[in-house]
């Protein structure tokens, strides 16, 4: 993985226990008070179109690892057969950080959802396990992880995240290039005291829907 080591700025070891406390707490409470909406929205999911509640898809975590991340099936089953197809005729190519902002894959429900965010929640399973962070930067297929630039593998110097600085900048809306330079400037300059300021903002973005499709 071009070498991949270390390039995270130093800081202090209780900064990062600190981190990992944050996590099992906050995915834990997370799940607790948020169980009511977990159960609604499977319900909903289940009764509006057929298959699986949730969706599992092969992600690359810290330092180049595999996991599965968890999410609420927000498109019709079987539609990463056709995901290659639908870019080249929507002009996007296939590469890091692209959506696309009209997708006929997404059923009515998950469109709410995504909207809403709602369909990231269950991977409060993943940080609670420790393949996540609550804050760090989106984790991405392996094919676009092999897209990456050599300076882009900085990206997978720290657990990615369900928020982060992406997020509360502007998700989706976002040119390329800047949310790569966000996800970077957050790796290289991580402290403890940013990450609770990306929480504190985080319901606020959430709430206004920006740049979320």
């Amino acid at each position: 993985m071009h070498g991949i080591t270390s390039g995270v700025r130093k800081s202090k070891g209780w900064e990062h226990s600190a981190k990992r406390v944050l996590d099992v707490v906050g995915s834990v409470a997370g799940l607790l008070i948020l169980s009511p909406v977990l159960l609604v929205a499977a319900l909903f999911i289940k009764v509006t179109s057929p298959g699986p509640v949730l969706y599992r898809q092969e992600r690359i975590g810290l330092r180049g690892r595999q996991f599965r991340v968890w999410k609420f099936r927000s498109m019709r089953c079987g539609s990463d057969q056709h995901v290659a197809q639908l870019m080249t005729e929507h002009g996007g190519g296939y590469g890091p950080f692209y959506k696309m902002r009209v997708d006929p894959r997404i059923t009515p429900v998950g469109r709410f959802l995504r909207r809403s965010s709602i369909d990231e929640l269950p991977q409060l399973i993943n940080v609670l396990k420790g393949e996540m962070s609550l804050i760090g930067p989106r984790p991405h297929v392996q094919a676009e992880v092999d897209q990456y630039a050599p300076e882009h593998h900085r990206r997978l110097f720290v657990k990615p995240g369900l928020t982060g600085l992406w997020q509360i900048s502007g998700r989706s809306e976002l040119p390329r290039a800047e949310a790569v330079l966000l996800d970077l400037y957050y790796v290289d300059t991580w402290t403890l005291r940013r990450d609770l300021h990306i929480l504190l903002k985080t319901p606020k973005v959430v709430a206004t829907a920006r740049g979320a499709y």
